[in-house]
């Protein structure tokens, strides 16, 4: 099985390019280790006494060599590949529905607002028990999700169980997209902003919500960045553009490298600013919430970040699979390292059964 890298870099998860670095082993070195791998290799093929598949080994060798760096760096096969790039990107052909495992098969968490699910009649807790004719029942739900996504116009046929009886659906795919921003305007007269990931659809949704809030002379805002696992570090940086004015959002630290510097050119900042995080809140979420209190564009309420300040590339492999890595290190606009660490909000509030922490916003911004 022969694999190449695409040296043409798609866009990253928390860094825009990258190169391969020199190793520190003598070519003696990394000649004996290939060696040692192939003998392996040839050992497992001569006296495995059941049926092998090669690629299979391969892939679990790089799942295992990547997988002992970090917890982060990882390799993934051309299935896996195609969710990461959907996630990444937001968009994808489907029937607008989020899922999850039940009983065996896959029950219908809620539908997505006017798309092609809601309008066929899919409901809320209904349990996917067949697409196209072909019973699920065990399989993952990832393979279960990318047999629901196809190309716009496309056809999928689901058997739907509703209570006692089982329904058949004929739905037509259309291109899906993903917001990962909700926003609403409180009765305080307060913009609440609530990001769940940072994806290519976070900053034109973003500035959608903050154009309706200029609209309505609204100039104090709630950033949630709670749960947020992260995303791409240039719609972290895109966002921080928004509320940091012009100066350090993020400095990336990479091997044998000079520090690269991401600025913001925002003049000034309009709006009173309240960032809620908390132990959740990681990666390009901690971008943003470190910009935010390192240049004190706003205030962070809540319980300390998540601690992950490393960056990681996609490296795409001719084959359709993906090398993810990470390549380097964030640092905040004061050069602070935050990985194993966190970001330490200004004001420490826990949440218990009511959003402490919301209402705590709301009161610093009254």
């Amino acid at each position: 099985m022969k694999k190449t890298i695409a040296f043409l870099l798609i866009l990253t998860l928390l860094i825009p390019s990258t190169v391969w670095g020199e190793s520190q082993s003598t070519y003696e070195e990394k000649e004996a280790n290939l060696l040692f791998f192939v003998d392996v290799l040839d050992y497992i093929q001569e006296k495995y006494p059941f049926e092998i598949d090669e690629d299979k080994l391969i892939e679990g060798a790089l799942k295992g060599m990547l997988g002992s760096l970090d917890p982060y760096s990882d390799y993934y096969n051309s299935e896996e590949a195609e969710i990461i790039y959907k996630n990444l990107f937001g968009t994808f052909g489907g029937i607008g529905v989020t899922i999850e495992e039940k009983e065996g098969y896959i029950n219908i968490k809620n539908t997505l607002k006017d798309q092609p699910a809601q309008k066929a009649g899919i409901k809320e807790n209904d349990l996917i028990v067949s697409v196209d004719n072909m019973d699920i029942k065990n399989l993952p739900l990832e393979k279960v999700s990318s047999m629901i996504q196809g190309e716009k116009g496309t056809a999928v046929k689901l058997g739907i169980k509703r209570g006692s009886e089982v329904l058949t659906f004929n739905i037509k795919r259309d291109i899906i997209e993903i917001s990962p921003v909700k926003s609403e305007i409180l009765k305080e007269k307060i913009g609440y902003i609530k990001i769940e990931e940072f994806n290519s659809q976070t900053t034109v949704e973003t500035k959608k919500a903050l154009n309706e809030f200029d609209n309505k002379k609204i100039t104090k805002v709630i950033l949630d960045l709670r749960d947020n696992p992260g995303g791409q570090l240039s719609e972290a940086v895109t966002i921080s553009n928004l509320f940091v004015p012009k100066g350090d959002v993020v400095h990336i630290k990479e091997k044998n490298k000079a520090l690269l510097t991401h600025v913001s050119t925002l003049e000034k900042s309009k709006y009173k600013l309240a960032v809620l995080v908390n132990e959740n809140s990681a990666s390009a979420s901690e971008i943003v919430a470190g910009a935010i209190k390192d240049r004190k564009a706003g205030t962070l309420i809540g319980t300390k970040t998540f601690g992950k300040g490393i960056v990681q590339t996609l490296m795409p492999v001719d084959d359709g699979s993906i090398i993810k890595m990470t390549t380097a290190e964030y640092l905040t606009p004061n050069k602070i390292s935050i990985h194993g660490k966190g970001i330490e909000p200004d004001i420490k509030v826990e949440n218990t059964d009511k959003d402490l922490q919301l209402n705590k916003a709301i009161e610093i911004l009254k």
